[in-house]
C-alpha cells in the first residue's frame, strides 16, 4: 500500500513538473525573426526628362506607357548651390551623394572636397554595382556615381578613376577616354589585368566570375534612336538584370536615357519623343523584374528638364489663305529653349519603400530616402539641403 501510495506521489510530482516545464517553454520569447536581405537599388535617370517629356509617352506611343504602373509619384527640386538652372553634372551628385553642390561638379562637395557616393557606400556592404548609359560612361551623369573631379570636361581623369572603381558591369560608351589618351596610357590593357570581361563589339554574355564592361558605338558615345540605334538600353539593362541575379547578391544599378536631354538640346521633338519611348520601354523591363523580385527599390527621375518643353495644339496651315485650323486630334511639342529648365521633375518608385518618395523635396533628399529604404542609419546629415 505504501509501495502505490509513493508510486503515486512521485508519478504526480512528475506531471507536475512537466506542468511547469511545459508552461515556461510557451512563455519563452518567440525566436526573432531573421533579418530581411538588403535589398537591390535600381536608379533610373532620364537625362532632362520633366513632365512635358514624360507626357510624350501619352501622346504619342502606341501602348499605354509603364509610367502608369507607378503609384508612388512625387516631385523634386533641382537647383544646386551656385545656379537656380542646374546642370547634369550638379544634378546627378545630389542625388549620388545626398548633397547640393554647385554647376558642373562630378561627386565633390562646394569646397570641391570628394564626397563618398552612394554606389561607393553600397559597395563597402557587399552590394554588387552597376553602370549603363547612352553617352560617354565618363559623362556627367554616370561619372557623378563614381568619380570625384571639379569639372564635368575632365573625361580622361574621369576615366582613369573608373578603371579603380570595381563596377561589377559597365556598358556605354567613350572608348576615346580611355584608349586615345593624351598621356598615352592604354586603360582597357588595365582593365582587362583587373579580370574584366571587356567586348567594343557587341553585349556579349557576360562572365559570372568576372566583372564586365562592353564599351559600344563610336568613340563617344552611342547613336540616338533616329540615328539608328537599336535596343542599346534594354539590352543592356536585361543583360544587367540578369548577371546580378545569377550571382546571388544585392546590387545597385543606374541606368540612364541620355538622349532625352540631346533631344531638347537640339529642339528635336522627333529625337525627343523616341528616346522617351525607349527609356519607357527599359522602364517596363525593370518593372518586371521588381515584381519578380519585390526586395527590389526602383527609383525613375531626372536630374532637370531640357528644352522648356510643352505639349500643344496641332494646326494645319491652309496653303490658299495662309490662315491656321486646329486639328483636334493631335498635339505638337513645343520648345521654350534650348536650355535646361527650373520645372520640378518627377520621381517614380517601385517596390521596398516607394512610400518614401511622395510630395514635394529637394533633389539630394533621393539620396536620403533610398538610405531611409534601407531601414539603416543615415550616413550623412542635412546640413547641405
Amino acid at each position: 500500500m505504501r509501495d502505490i501510495f509513493k508510486t503515486g506521489f512521485l508519478t504526480s510530482l512528475l506531471l507536475c513538473a512537466l506542468g511547469c516545464t511545459t508552461q515556461k517553454i510557451q512563455n519563452f520569447p518567440s525566436t526573432p525573426k531573421a533579418v530581411s536581405a538588403p535589398p537591390n537599388i535600381i536608379i533610373m535617370i532620364g537625362d532632362g526628362m520633366g513632365i512635358p517629356q514624360v507626357s510624350t509617352a501619352y501622346f504619342f506611343g502606341k501602348e499605354q506607357p509603364n509610367f502608369s504602373r507607378f503609384k508612388h509619384i512625387g516631385l523634386h527640386k533641382t537647383s544646386d548651390k551656385s545656379h537656380k538652372i542646374t546642370d547634369s553634372a550638379a544634378g546627378a551628385t545630389a542625388i549620388s551623394t545626398g548633397q547640393k553642390t554647385y554647376k558642373r561638379a562630378i561627386g565633390v562637395s562646394v569646397d570641391t572636397i570628394p564626397q563618398e557616393t552612394i554606389l561607393e557606400y553600397l559597395q563597402k556592404q557587399g552590394y554588387q554595382t552597376g553602370l549603363i548609359s547612352l553617352t560617354s560612361i565618363t559623362h556627367a551623369t554616370p561619372a557623378s556615381f563614381y568619380a570625384h573631379v571639379k569639372d564635368r570636361d575632365m573625361h580622361e581623369e574621369i576615366a582613369a578613376q573608373l578603371v579603380s572603381a570595381n563596377v561589377d558591369f559597365i556598358a556605354g560608351g567613350g572608348r576615346k577616354f580611355f584608349r586615345d589618351r593624351s598621356d598615352g596610357k592604354q586603360l582597357f590593357l588595365d582593365m582587362i589585368q583587373q579580370g574584366y570581361h571587356m567586348d567594343t563589339l557587341q553585349l556579349s554574355n557576360p562572365s559570372l566570375d568576372k566583372p564586365n564592361a562592353y564599351f559600344l558605338g563610336n568613340d563617344q558615345e552611342l547613336p540616338s534612336i533616329i540615328e539608328g540605334r537599336d535596343d542599346f538600353l534594354n539590352d543592356a539593362t536585361t543583360l544587367a538584370l540578369h548577371y546580378f541575379e545569377q550571382r546571388k547578391q544585392p546590387f545597385f544599378m543606374m541606368v540612364e536615357g541620355s538622349y532625352i536631354d540631346w533631344g531638347g538640346h537640339a529642339e528635336n521633338a522627333e529625337m525627343m519623343i523616341t528616346e522617351v519611348l525607349d527609356f519607357d520601354k527599359t522602364i517596363g523591363t525593370v518593372l518586371d523584374f521588381v515584381e519578380e523580385h519585390p526586395n527590389t527599390l526602383l527609383v525613375v527621375t531626372a536630374d532637370h528638364e531640357t528644352g522648356g518643353v510643352s505639349i500643344g495644339k496641332n494646326y494645319d496651315v491652309d496653303s490658299s489663305t495662309g490662315k491656321k485650323k486646329e486639328v483636334p486630334e493631335k498635339v505638337t511639342v513645343y520648345f521654350n529653349s534650348n536650355q535646361h529648365s527650373g520645372e520640378l521633375i518627377p520621381v517614380f518608385a517601385k517596390g521596398k519603400g516607394a512610400e518614401n518618395f511622395q510630395g514635394i523635396y529637394e533633389n539630394n533628399e533621393i539620396y536620403h530616402k533610398i538610405i531611409q529604404s534601407l531601414n539603416i542609419k543615415p550616413i550623412k546629415d542635412e546640413k547641405n539641403k
